[in-house]
């Protein structure tokens, strides 16, 4: 998996093997869409119960979650070679229900029709922009890259922001969110395209091919997540 054989995958492939390739891409967006789901309703359970208070009033403890979600992203990455697929969705799934206690918050601080409007605005931009990078011959790896790069700037500019705490700052950093995870969104699609032709030809078994779905739909997990987050905060109206 990490030679990147992948992107060597023909593009003419038999009937068979189309058939696994749509297999392969129905499990990746079956899994993020799962993955989206349980954090949606652990986010609106939280924000509906006695323990949105808990999730305000404990700064160490929200702080704590967030670093355990992203030590359990690193750690899926680099042992997905090493576990099978039953835990990398188990680890998965515990992202996701993480990532809900997390973004409980967001139920607190912005009106529900601003959040249900941006989440439809998301999904619109996030199919068109995973549809234009399926089907696009034009090799997005370049673009991929830049993304990836700026977004260790992003993290930084957002960690300045914490103590800064300047609106017209962290509306430059949104607007440079959606741009970001945009070309991101496009490039995580191609790769999920090339993925799926590896899987159709045959270069993954079985098991490899459930732990290569469960990573791509976590790449688009968080591109989705982002995307939808900086919008919110650029269009959201707070309470």
């Amino acid at each position: 998996m990490n030679d990147r054989s992948y992107e060597r995958a023909p593009a003419a492939i038999g009937q068979e093997a189309q058939l696994t390739q749509a297999g392969f891409v129905n499990r990746v967006f079956g899994w993020m869409t799962g993955g989206l789901a349980l954090t949606a309703g652990i986010s609106y359970a939280i924000a509906n119960s006695t323990m949105q208070d808990f999730v305000i009033q404990n700064r160490g403890a929200f702080l704590g979650l967030l670093i355990v979600e992203v030590l359990l992203v690193i750690g899926l990455s680099a042992a997905i070679n090493k576990i099978s697929s039953f835990v990398a969705g188990l680890g998965f799934a515990l992202f996701a229900a993480l990532n809900g206690v997390t973004l409980s918050w967001i139920f607190m601080a912005y009106e529900p029709a601003a959040i249900y409007r941006t989440f439809f605005t998301t999904s619109l931009m996030f199919g068109g922009v995973g549809a234009f990078g399926y089907v696009t011959k034009k090799d997005l790896s370049g673009i991929g890259g830049m993304c990836g790069m700026a977004l260790w700037g992003l993290i930084v500019a957002m960690l300045i922001n914490m103590f800064w705490a300047n609106s017209t700052f962290s509306l430059l950093i949104s607007i440079c969110g959606v741009v970001l995870f945009t070309g991101l969104t496009a490039w995580d699609m191609q790769k999920i395209k090339l993925m799926s032709l590896a899987v159709g030809e045959g270069q993954f078994d079985a098991e490899t091919g459930k732990k290569v779905a469960i990573f791509g739909a976590l790449e688009l997990y968080l591109d989705f997540i982002n995307l939808f987050l900086f919008l919110l905060r650029i269009f959201g109206n707070r309470r």
